[in-house]
């Protein structure tokens, strides 16, 4: 819970100088061995015309049948597809909670997400890739943006009420296979970490999570008695903020953090914790280059 804050106007996040000084110094880091995608700059194991074999997976709607290993089916019955080195650009989806909780603190999470959004975006486009952009707000089915219409990010709001576990479970929310999959979130919603990530690393050739949090959602501070207000249901409690009250609220939310970051472990998939008031400059030069997700040029 925490008292709805009016955010401050959006600037344009594609022209953004600070993203434009982090665009020029660092790049992605992203896996050696993507799975998909187009010619570029990566290696990876697409479907492409390489004559370098590199192994063989199940068949699934979509692939080329050219691939398809007619002897392996004729014996085992089993559509195979084979796979071929190739030089390719990642397939990338970046996932945004555009829901309200993302605007509270004077809407620093939601600048701080917006500016990695942009700059994840054009850094993937100087790779020769093609983004996809999922804004989770309160448009039903979520908007996908592309590079181009990113520029215009600022008149979509941050309004929405359904979390990235409800759009997941209707399935509203139509995920490309053998894509990285970037998603950025307070991660403030009722989930099961294990199935959340299970869901979103399924037949995704890599996964970030990037948790953003305010400092005061971080460390919030005694300050006796007031009126708490869930700023998406309007729900609201008169409690006092006491140092107990506190220290649970801090288990909870470690306990939150800790379940997003085994439930990666065993996906082989990678958890990043942020604090908004740090700005761009800070975590790029620290958690997201330690993490891998950046480095310097």
């Amino acid at each position: 819970m925490a008292e709805p804050v009016p955010p401050p106007p959006q600037t344009d996040v594609l022209n953004d100088p600070v993203v434009q000084q982090a665009i020029s110094r660092y790049q992605l880091g992203l896996p050696r061995l993507p799975t998909a995608g187009r010619t570029g700059e990566l290696l990876g194991r697409g479907t492409g015309s390489s004559l370098e074999f590199q192994e063989y997976r199940e068949y699934v709607p979509g692939d080329d049948l050219r691939h398809v290993d007619w002897g392996a089916y004729a014996r085992s019955d089993a559509l195979m597809v084979r796979l071929f080195r190739e030089e390719i650009s990642p397939r990338t989806e970046i996932i945004v909670d555009g829901s309200i909780s993302m605007t509270t603190q004077n809407g620093v999470k939601q600048q701080l997400a917006l500016q990695l959004t942009s700059l994840l975006a054009q850094l993937t486009g100087r790779l020769g890739g093609a983004p996809a952009i999922h804004l989770l707000n309160s448009v039903y089915p979520p908007l996908r943006l592309d590079l181009n219409s990113l520029g215009k990010a600022r008149r979509f709001s941050f309004d929405g009420t359904e979390s990235l576990s409800e759009l997941l479970n209707q399935s509203a929310l139509t995920l490309k296979p053998q894509s990285i999959r970037i998603v950025i979130s307070d991660f403030l919603f009722p989930h099961d970490p294990d199935q959340l990530v299970k869901r979103l690393a399924t037949r995704a050739s890599a996964l970030w999570l990037i948790q953003v949090l305010a400092d005061w959602e971080w460390n919030p501070q005694s300050t006796g008695g007031r009126r708490l207000i869930d700023i998406e249901s309007l729900h609201h409690a008169d409690m006092i903020v006491s140092q107990s009250a506190i220290q649970t609220y801090k288990e909870r939310l470690n306990r939150l953090r800790e379940g997003l970051m085994i439930a990666t472990r065993r996906a082989h998939a990678s958890f990043v914790a942020l604090t908004a008031e740090d700005g761009l400059e800070q975590v790029c030069r620290n958690e997201l280059s330690a993490s891998g997700l950046l480095r310097p040029v």
